[in-house]
């Protein structure tokens, strides 16, 4: 594994990235920032996926030798920490919470969604531990205040918060997997096949009714809503 793949042994130290400054203190002035650093790093993802993103590609793009960059961010890993953080200010709720806490879940988790639409490597970014940064606890913050209602403890207002996003990244992880599949209209047709042949084969009758059954609506958002009021309109705040 590439030297700047490679995460530290200890993980990232949240008090050295997000607490301390981030300027190097010696030498000549650089010719870029760690915002810019960063910024360069997202539109690759954006464009190209996260395992493009290599600290030599970023330094490359933003004209510096890679080891310079190390003073900003030592590794992959905590670029990531950098770009998740980063993006995450793109969700700005201005107004306050409504005090219906289920609708005002179910208002952050479409923001989220169309936040990872945006960034598609952000599900998997999301899929391992993540320290905070400050955009991050700025929306955890928010979110927190809309589950107030609830009276759950803290803890529990936390658990909820976490299951919404693991929730919306795992659907958004899902639709990006179907809409590249649509891509193939033949491979579309072969499954439509199948499930036919298997729905007639007397063997799954369950399945047969439900393959019969009056559709709903299948556009994306449609759907997602769907799973969403499932979700949280079940959830339990006593």
């Amino acid at each position: 594994m590439p030297h700047d793949e490679k995460p530290g042994a200890a993980g990232v130290d949240p008090e050295q990235l997000w607490l301390r400054p981030t300027e190097p203190r010696r030498g000549r002035k650089p010719s870029f920032s760690r915002e810019g650093i960063v910024v360069a790093a997202v539109t690759m993802a954006d464009a190209e996926g996260i395992e493009a993103v290599t600290m030599r590609r970023v330094a490359a793009q933003v004209g510096a030798g890679v080891m310079s960059l190390y003073s900003y961010a030592p590794d992959k890993e905590t670029l990531l920490e950098l770009m998740v953080d980063h993006v995450t200010g793109e969700l700005t709720a201005t107004d306050p919470p409504s005090g219906d806490w289920r609708t005002d879940l179910k208002t952050i988790a479409h923001l989220q969604r169309a936040h990872m639409l945006r960034h598609p490597w952000l599900p998997a970014a999301l899929s391992t531990r993540r320290v905070p940064g400050p955009n991050t606890l700025a929306f955890l913050e928010h979110a927190l205040a809309a589950l107030r209602p609830t009276g759950l403890d803290g803890a529990a207002k936390l658990e909820v918060f976490a299951q919404l996003t693991a929730f919306v990244a795992g659907h958004v992880a899902h639709e990006i997997t179907q809409a590249a599949a649509a891509q193939s209209p033949d491979r579309v047709a072969a499954e439509a096949r199948y499930l036919a042949a298997v729905a007639a084969d007397g063997r799954h009758p369950e399945l047969a009714e439900v393959l019969t059954a009056p559709g709903r609506p299948l556009t994306a958002e449609a759907t997602f809503a769907r799973f969403l009021g499932r979700l949280i309109d079940g959830l339990d705040a006593g």
